[in-house]
């Protein structure tokens, strides 16, 4: 700021400054105004921040008249003492008292406009003045710095004077410190929804003057024609503005026209992403705005023009100037001309596919919805777009406008060929099963991609895209994520679901609204399903399969949740499974340890369900996403709003605490891993548990041992046998004992001590940073000012010349104790990880290798046991293999693991759920129920009554308990348990529908509170 002049008192100088009020004075001196020609008058000339006033030099102060810095367009010296301002009011000569007050007053003019336009040329005419002190210690350094954000603050308040508008101070706080701080060169305007729409366009119309924005960009805000005038200015005058995006702005109908205008107008326009979703432009908008695409040098990197309303001229123009301008082959890499109906359905669109057929740098192209002949488009993108292309979208296509049945080549041709491909979407498209055969052998024959999303959702593939699908889908391994839903295969999905199991390089699987069969089939299918998750090597990361309506029987599904090791990623929405589904979910919940994210919303759930979730969170230490189940959780609200709301929230609690507290506790994985955590359920449908295997074979050896004692031939394999016995009772500790060793139980290990040792290197080192970053700031600031600093001034405290400098101190987290404990945290919760799985694969090795011996030496006691020298000479028992465990591996055991000892068993509620048609068993022509094939059925039922053992999903013959019971392993428990607790059942009441019951409520037996049919 210059000093005032010193002839201007300083009563005058008070008096002006009560009249400004705020505005802080950056100039203030007298000069003589020429009113008229060859006539002076002395005024005092007052420069604010954008204003110049001109006050009387009378006391008090009067103001006569102002003008804003951005009304000159001018400043010119008619001599040396003399100032010409050229305004749009029209011209201003001032004459100052000496040369240096005139070139004062030009250069803070000169100046003021270079802060509001920092764009603009200059517009004084003077000789040069002389440089600046820029120094850190002048008064002028602080204006004569970069300005944060391009200045835009600056430019804003002067275009709100310049307008007459008041300034929001809030703007320019927004713009100098989110997007400053965030880096965000893309002006948002929805983040300035609430201005009016003056104040609004004024924010848009300093974008025209900076250099700071690259873009600007707005959704879904309707923008009134003051502000698109202003966005139309920015094109035109901005040199940085590369990016414009609005989407559903409500544009005019002439704005493409005006836009390509102001291309025109602007001499070298910077625009290279242009996005008009959802703008009425039409084929003379697209017209206009192609005829300008020719004269862009450099062409546009990305273009977005879906649902515009395009038709046949427009596309044929926007083809021609695509193909004329050789700088889009290079620079294009995102075209956008989806849900345009009718659009590629004429011939006018030869000249885009001639585009695409041309070698050409897209990388993402969406044409879905446009009536596009997908044998002509990947003809076109097999000879241009098969090195960069990683994205297409062309759902709701035709195959071919042409009624034949011929597929073309050039269609398996792409697939095969394609190197970059990660998202192709074919949803809706009605593909005949030629053309889903000739995609598919090509993706077969494809050895560049992986991981392909590939979606053929809606495409009604039923019975014959099944059979292709399950013929050729085991042999693709470039699929990673494959969307099936709505496609109406219903019943083959009988077939279809173990083709896609056998697929070992697919992750994610959506399977929705394909399930239009009935119940018995219905389960049969789940159960395949739950099959394929629990394969020891299935690859699934996710499953979907919303929008089904599996309604009771979704807890199939449930149920094997709890049990699973390789689903990350489940979406159950839209099944109405209730609040018994719920209870199901949270059972599940309780003991799972891999699944990270969950949407199960539109299933009916109530208040109670919500609890229910609430309360298996507390258990689950790994979910950390579950997405709002909004549907049910606003009618649950509606009944029981408290309920709600503190169930949803101690819902949201633990998944905070999921996300960033500690993982399952230790003992917790322990028993998660053994299968320990086990039910009455449980324990009743657990006859294949390794460890029941192993202590019957163990029983049957030592009853044959005990048979043979003092045989002379014997004692060899007795002594075996004794030895396998003590190892087989050792066995069952082996998996906790193993568990319990490691670093955290041998001691310090390798990984404590070297962390210990690092932690000193790491400590002095610290220390050594912290030594020079303080001896750089010192010096930086005695640099700047070595008078202040050389007294030694330090924050906090002072030292003299001999005493220490203070250490400064460090936050808690930053220590090097804390880094390397965190540090050690996170690889022994690793190491944990491979330990246990180290653990599993050495015991079920272990207990598979006893069982063979086992076996051997049962087999060799027997043959002793044939002999008549035997002491007892007792027949052998007639076992099975299967009891007996004959070639039992480690995978064998780790499949009995998962998919039968720690799977959840059908809910006595789902016969009995309203609305549900409960399957009977299909009977024979004696009247004897015959059995199920995915049922088994107890030879010993047999006998008494004609009752069978066998549990269809809760729906039981009326004498027998409609879930397992408790029972003892051993032989004569299992032939006679059945037929005893059959004749101590009360004799059947009438059957009747009622509400779904857990089956947990029913554990007490079968009886009036028990809950059975």
């Amino acid at each position: 700021m210059a000093p005032p002049a010193g002839d201007v008192s300083r009563e005058l100088q008070e008096s002006i400054r009560r009249a400004l009020g705020r505005p802080r004075i950056h100039l203030l001196l007298r000069a003589r105004l020429e009113t008229k020609p060859r006539r002076l008058e002395e005024r005092i000339l007052v420069l604010t921040a954008w204003r110049l006033h001109l006050f009387s030099p009378t006391t008090p102060a009067k103001a006569e008249g102002s003008l804003s810095v951005l009304e000159i367009r001018c400043i010119s010296a008619t001599s040396p003492t003399q100032v010409r301002l050229d305004t749009e009011r029209g011209p201003l000569a001032l004459a100052l008292a000496t040369p240096a007050a005139a070139a004062c007053l030009a250069r803070e003019l000169g100046a003021a406009l270079g802060r509001a336009l920092p764009c603009a040329p200059p517009v004084w005419t003077l000789p040069p003045a002389p440089p600046l002190d820029t120094s850190p210690t002048s008064e002028s350094s602080a204006s004569s710095g970069p300005s944060v954000c391009g200045g835009f603050s600056d430019t804003y308040a002067a275009l709100c004077d310049y307008n007459g508008l008041s300034c929001r101070e809030e703007v320019q706080w927004d713009v100098d410190t989110l997007y400053h701080a965030g880096e965000r060169r893309c002006f948002d305007l929805r983040d300035f929804s609430h201005l009016e729409s003056r104040e609004l366009a004024l924010a848009v119309a300093a974008l025209g003057y900076n250099r700071w924005f690259r873009g600007l960009c707005c959704r879904d805000l309707r923008l009134s024609s003051e502000v698109q005038a202003q966005v139309l200015h920015a094109v035109r005058r901005s040199p940085a503005l590369e990016e414009l995006i609005l989407d559903n702005v409500g544009l005019n109908t002439d704005f493409a026209s005006r836009l390509a205008a102001a291309l025109a107008a602007h001499p070298d326009p910077p625009l290279r992403c242009l996005e008009l979703p959802r703008g009425p432009l039409g084929d003379k908008g697209l017209a206009a705005l192609s005829q300008r695409f020719l004269g862009l040098p450099g062409g546009l990197r990305r273009l977005r023009l879906p649902h515009c309303g395009l038709g046949a001229r427009g596309l044929a123009a926007l083809g021609r100037a695509l193909g004329a301008n050789p700088a889009f082959r290079s620079a294009l890499q995102l075209l956008d001309l989806g849900h345009n109906p009718g659009l590629l359905g004429s011939p006018h669109g030869a000249d885009l596919f001639a585009f695409l057929a041309q070698p050409n740098a897209l990388l993402h192209l969406d044409l879905a919805s446009t009536d596009c002949a997908l044998d002509v488009l990947f003809g076109a993108l097999l000879h241009g777009c098969c090195s960069r292309l990683s994205y297409l979208n062309v759902a709701g296509n035709s195959f071919c406008h042409r009624k034949t049945r011929e597929v073309p080549p050039t269609l398996q041709q792409f697939f095969c060929s394609t190197f970059a491909l990660s998202h192709i979407s074919l949803a809706g498209v009605r593909l005949p099963p030629d053309a889903l055969r000739s995609l598919l052998q090509g993706l077969a024959a494809n050895t560049h991609l992986s991981d392909l999303h590939l979606d053929l959702s809606g495409c009604e593939l039923r019975s014959p895209g099944a059979r292709v699908l399950e013929e050729l889908l085991g042999g693709i391994s470039a699929v990673g994520s494959l969307d099936l839903s709505d496609n109406g295969f219903d019943a083959d999905l009988l077939t279809l679901v173990p083709a896609l199991g056998r697929n070992k390089a697919l992750k994610h699987l959506w399977l929705g609204k394909n399930f239009s069969v009935k119940a018995r089939t219905l389960e049969e299918i789940l159960h395949k399903l739950v099959q394929v998750i629990q394969e020891d090597d299935c690859s699934l990361q996710s499953l979907s399969v919303a929008e089904s309506r599996l309604k009771a029987r979704t807890c199939i599904l449930v149920n094997a949740l709890g049990s699973n090791a390789c689903l990350t990623k489940v979406d159950l929405s839209g099944n109405l499974m209730e609040d018994m589904g719920a209870k199901m979910l949270a059972k599940a919940l309780q003991i799972n340890s891999t699944l990270r994210s969950l949407s199960w919303d539109r299933n009916n759930t109530t208040a109670v369900g919500f609890q229910d979730i609430a309360r298996a969170m507390e258990s689950n230490h790994t979910l950390t996403f579950m997405a709002l189940p909004l549907c049910d959780l606003t009618a649950a609200y509606r009944s029981a709003p408290e309920r709600t709301d503190t169930g949803w929230q101690q819902i949201q609690w633990c998944l905070l605490r999921n996300g960033r507290g500690p993982k399952v506790p230790p003992e917790q994985v322990l028993r998660l891993q053994r299968g320990i955590v086990t039910s009455t359920a449980e324990q009743g449908c657990c006859q294949g548990d390794v460890l029941q295997m192993l202590c019957r074979l163990s029983g049957r050896v030592q009853a044959a041992a005990r048979g043979l004692r003092g045989h002379p031939g014997a004692q060899r394999d007795l002594a075996e046998a004794q030895e396998l016995l003590r190892e087989a009772r050792n066995a069952r500790a082996l998996f906790p004992s193993l568990a319990a060793l490691g670093p955290a139980g041998a001691g310090a290990g390798p990984l404590q001590l070297l962390l210990q040792g690092v932690a000193g290197d790491v400590a002095k080192a610290v220390d050594k940073e912290l030594e020079v970053l303080l001896e750089a700031l010192l010096g930086r600031a005695a640099e700047l000012c070595p008078r202040a600093t050389a007294a030694g001034v330090w924050p906090g405290g002072a030292w003299l010349g001999g005493a220490p400098r203070p250490r400064p101190p460090l936050p808690p987290g930053l220590a090097p104790g804390a880094l390397l404990e965190r540090a050690g945290e996170e690889i022994r919760e690793q190491l944990g990880e491979v330990q246990l799985a180290l653990v599993t694969s050495l015991t079920q090795a272990v207990v598979a290798e006893l069982l063979r011996e086992l076996r051997r030496v049962h087999q060799a006691l027997a043959q002793h046991l044939q002999d008549p020298r035997s002491p007892q000479g007792q027949e052998p028992s007639n076992s099975t293999d299967e009891e007996l465990g004959v070639d039992v591996d480690a995978s064998t055991l780790q499949r009995h693991r998962r998919c039968c000892r720690r799977n959840r068993p059908p809910s006595a509620f789902m016969g009995q759920s309203e609305g549900l048609e409960s399957p009977s068993p299909p009977r024979s022509s004696e009247g004897d129920p015959k059995p199920h094939p995915l049922h088994f059925r107890a030879p010993e039922a047999q006998a008494v009554g004609g009752s069978s053992q066998e549990e269809e999903f809760g729906r039981l013959p009326p004498t027998v308990p409609p879930y397992p019971q408790e029972h003892d392993c051993s032989p004569s428990s299992e032939a006679s348990g059945t037929s005893d607790r059959s004749r101590q059942l009360p004799p059947p009441k009438p059957q009747r529908r009622q509400r779904a019951h857990s089956c947990d409520k029913a554990d007490a037996g079968p009886g009036p509170g028990g809950g059975g049919t």
